[in-house]
């Protein structure tokens, strides 16, 4: 079986939602798809949530209503039955009366996470009941039946394939079993999300659970890049990626996929396969555990990066030095992307910059600290192994021209990473590619 993975603008009105009904009805064959919300749902319901926070219920149901009357619209252009447009406007009518239930109460946390997993709810059974109306036969499976996250909010994955397994078993001979994407419960029975990589992740923990002959991810775009197209003219789409530089790449800029989304598949051995909904024969990009030697696939980039530099003599020979100053980090729950270092000075970048000040000020404890804003990472991904000879020759070669604060090599055989002011990012990604790709 395979799990079809379709986001917001694939669903994003009645004529994409006919569109992804008839690509999941195409094989004829047992098909698991996850669905996100219509696209603009999630942030209409962020926006009402952001009104109850502010104790302001009146702006919250206009929200509520509006988005009410766009959803109503739908129905008729979605459904040719009455007997379904009757279903569907009760369940939508039902759905936005629940929505307008928080306006009355307390509002935390705790209910905003309903509010937000309303998105998802809807689509799915819209949805569900239009390939039902096609003479489909069709299944909703809720997520909060079976996705769950434990005490430190990472999927559940025993759990999950315990009761998906048996959710499946008890519904076995259907063609089309959907779920939705991004939603689950906590340790505790609440409803909560799976944050990172939302529907992508859903559909890769599905995957992992019910062993998949393959996991589609379906987006607007034809695949993963071998370098950004709002940038560079005449990209093209990466054909095959490994699991490793695929994460790369998605830390790196690639906003197609999360980095960390694709890990269950990974370790289950389950292809990952890009594909674009507007260009269903596109072949997309596949994801796997396996390496094209001698091989760069592609750059990537990431802004709003904030490098700091500590030099200090009491580095030298000291040892727990590092220790101290990552410390200081983690105690401020921000990450380090970039590290280099000297026998006096120690380099890092950031891309979380809420706690720089209080960062610089204890890392001045231990030496002269010094700042730079507005920086890129500019990251080039493929088989970089140290015996691949003049493979980072390449690189540095097409960045000749660019000044470069930082470069990382070696921490991972998959990456060479510059850092470089976000001002020359354009011509840093041209000449890469240039260089790279001959193009």
């Amino acid at each position: 079986m395979k799990v079809m993975k379709f986001g917001g603008t694939s669903v994003g009105s009645p004529e994409r939602m006919k569109g992804v009904a008839s690509l999941v009805t195409k094989s004829g064959k047992p098909t698991f798809i996850v669905l996100s919300a219509m696209s603009g749902t999630t942030n209409s319901l962020i926006e009402i949530s952001n009104y109850l926070y502010r104790k302001n219920p009146e702006g919250a149901n206009e929200v509520i209503n509006n988005l009410e009357q766009k959803y109503i619209g739908h129905i008729e252009a979605l459904y040719s039955t009455d007997e379904y447009k009757q279903k569907t406007r009760l369940f939508i009518t039902e759905k936005f009366d629940y929505l307008r239930s928080f306006t009355k109460d307390l509002f935390t946390s705790f209910e905003e996470k309903n509010i937000v997993a309303q998105g998802e709810i809807l689509s799915t059974n819209m949805v569900v009941n239009y390939l039902q109306e096609q003479g489909v036969k069709a299944i909703l499976l809720s997520a909060l039946d079976f996705m769950r996250t434990d005490k430190n909010a990472e999927p559940d994955l025993p759990y999950i394939k315990e009761k998906l397994s048996a959710i499946m078993k008890e519904h076995e001979g259907y063609q089309i079993y959907i779920t939705q994407g991004f939603i689950c419960r906590n340790a505790y029975g609440e409803v909560d999300n799976l944050q990172r990589g939302g529907s992508d992740y859903t559909a890769s923990l599905v995957g992992a659970a019910i062993d998949a002959e393959e996991i589609q991810i379906w987006t607007d775009i034809d695949g993963m890049h071998n370098n950004d197209p709002r940038v560079v003219d005449k990209t093209e789409a990466v054909r095959q990626l490994n699991f490793e530089e695929a994460s790369e790449l998605a830390y790196f800029g690639a906003k197609i996929l999360h980095p960390t989304c694709v890990q269950p598949a990974k370790y289950s051995g389950i292809p990952v396969r890009l594909k674009n909904t507007m260009e269903p024969d596109a072949e997309g990009t596949i994801i796997n555990n396996v390496l094209v030697k001698s091989k760069i696939k592609a750059v990537a980039a990431k802004d709003n990066i904030t490098a700091i530099k500590i030099k200090s003599s009491r580095m030298l020979g000291a040892s727990g030095f590092l220790r101290k100053v990552f410390e200081i980090f983690e105690s401020y729950q921000t990450s380090i992307d970039m590290i280099t270092t000297s026998e006096v000075g120690l380099s890092m970048t950031i891309e979380n910059a809420s706690h720089l000040s209080e960062i610089v000020d204890e890392l001045k404890k231990y030496g002269t600290v010094s700042v730079d804003s507005d920086m890129c990472i500019v990251c080039v991904v493929g088989d970089l192994d140290w015996s691949n000879v003049g493979f980072e020759t390449l690189a540095t070669d097409a960045m000749k021209d660019i000044p470069v604060r930082m470069i990382s090599y070696g921490g991972s055989n998959y990456n060479i990473s510059f850092l470089i002011k976000e001002a020359d990012k354009k011509r840093a990604l041209q000449s890469l590619s240039k260089v790279l790709f001959n193009e």
